[in-house]
């Protein structure tokens, strides 16, 4: 079966969304642990959780992902900057723990012109401080495209950081197609190559999650815009070998196309039908 779902909100709670993602026929979903571009988080509720565990278990979900705002930055040149990422991440993790055993992504973050070897180290230092071996949340590095002075750029600075964690089985790795094509590594005609240097350099087994998106650029564009299935540069074949890939097709995929929920739910039907049982 292709572990599917798309990006959902939840401010309506928790087992709203999980009734929303059974409506366009997902198997999961990623939702913004708190507002994208700022701090506030939504208090939870245990009930509501409860109600969303019950039916992620009845529905056999795949594992969920929650996304860490895009205010987090661990690698910021400025002190008051990094300490906001660290509060927002242990509350998230602590946050977490109500829905066990589940995925959190987040992007490495900008170095703002230190240099990458400062900018790994502060985001090694900042997992070192909070990951707790008690927790039951895999926290997953996101693949960057590369903009500006954006760290995770190449499968090299993933595994870096990955190797300076002291609680490394705590850690994984989310692919985002869009990102990694936009960095340069060519899934459309290489997608074997691509996962042959992934498994060399991380190893295929720190894999966990895939943002399954097309992109409005061409390789190597550093630009981070992501298009709907079948309509940018990636294009649909493509993408159709990424889900049935034999290394891949395991997988839990997300996506984070420019989609209302009724157009993700076309996209999810188009993925099933392509995807080969």
């Amino acid at each position: 079966m292709l572990n599917i779902g798309c990006h959902l909100s939840i401010s309506k709670g928790f087992k709203a969304i999980g009734n929303e993602a059974l409506k366009i026929n997902a198997n999961t979903f990623q939702f913004f642990t708190r507002n994208p571009r700022g701090s506030k988080a939504k208090e939870i509720d245990p009930r509501d959780v409860e109600g969303l565990l019950k039916i992620i278990l009845e529905s056999q979900f795949a594992p969920i992902l929650a996304h860490a705002p895009y205010t987090l930055n661990a690698c910021s040149p400025e002190g008051r900057v990094r300490e906001f990422a660290s509060e927002v991440m242990a509350d998230d993790l602590m946050r977490m723990e109500y829905i066990p055993g589940n995925l959190y992504n987040f992007h490495p973050g900008s170095h703002g012109g230190q240099g990458s070897d400062i900018g790994i180290q502060q985001i090694i230092d900042q997992l070192n401080n909070l990951l707790k071996p008690e927790q039951t949340t895999t926290v997953l590095l996101e693949t960057m495209a590369g903009k500006g002075t954006e760290m995770g750029r190449t499968f090299e600075e993933i595994k870096q950081i990955l190797e300076g964690v002291t609680l490394s089985e705590k850690m994984g790795v989310c692919l985002d197609t869009c990102h990694v094509y936009d960095a340069g590594y060519d899934i459309v005609n290489d997608l074997d190559g691509v996962l042959t240097s992934f498994d060399k350099v991380i190893g295929l087994e720190r894999l966990y999650a895939i943002h399954l998106n097309d992109s409005m650029n061409p390789k190597s564009s550093h630009k981070d815009r992501h298009a709907k299935i079948g309509e940018g540069s990636i294009g649909l074949e493509a993408i159709t070998r990424v889900i049935n890939h034999p290394q891949l097709r395991h997988l839990p995929f997300f996506l984070e196309t420019p989609n209302d929920t009724d157009g993700y739910a076309q996209e999810i039907a188009l993925l099933r039908d392509l995807y080969k049982e």
